[in-house]
């Protein structure tokens, strides 16, 4: 009984800690719905207001292909992290360019992370703290090891791929 006890407090404790992903609340900042913390892709391209935007802009945009052939060349074991709001206007346009960068280079999924903030851009439980997020969306490239090498802060300097190749070449 002691056993049983003590494995039902464990699984209890495990599902407190543990961080509901996809999770909605009400931004009073914004006096919307918005997703926060940890996302799944799915979630954020399931989510009613994000999703208006990402379905047209994401079959619309078209990379470069010179750019994405030297990106091939270079991209590898990096993850990558993007911070956003669903309420952000400069999110709902490059998160879904980005993506069409990620996917024509065949990155795996597994090694991108996604965070929504509030309007304050914060999330919760400090899952960004540290990270000095001032705009969103925020794309931070980190290198095997988890050292950062770069990041594209709100919108790119020249494009998406352009700016993710700029990265990646000044960290060889």
């Amino acid at each position: 009984m002691k056993i049983l006890l003590s494995i039902t407090l464990i699984i209890i404790a495990m599902n407190v800690s543990a961080q509901e992903v996809n999770k909605k609340i009400h931004d009073q900042a914004r006096n919307k719905d918005i997703l926060i913390n940890t996302c799944t892709r799915e979630g954020l391209i399931s989510f009613p207001e994000f999703k208006e935007m990402y379905d047209p802009l994401y079959a619309a945009y078209v990379p470069d292909a010179a750019t994405m052939i030297e990106l091939k060349k270079l991209i590898g074991k990096e993850r990558i992290k993007i911070v956003l709001g669903t309420w952000c206007g400069d999110s709902k346009v490059n998160v879904p360019n980005f993506f069409k960068v990620l996917d024509a280079l065949q990155f795996k999924e597994k090694n991108t992370e996604i965070i929504a903030v509030d309007g304050s851009k914060k999330a919760e439980n400090g899952i960004i703290d540290g990270l000095n997020i001032q705009n969103v969306p925020t794309f931070i490239v980190y290198d095997k090891k988890g050292n950062e090498v770069g990041r594209i802060v709100e919108h790119p300097k020249t494009t998406l791929e352009g700016d993710l190749l700029a990265i990646l070449k000044a960290k060889r």
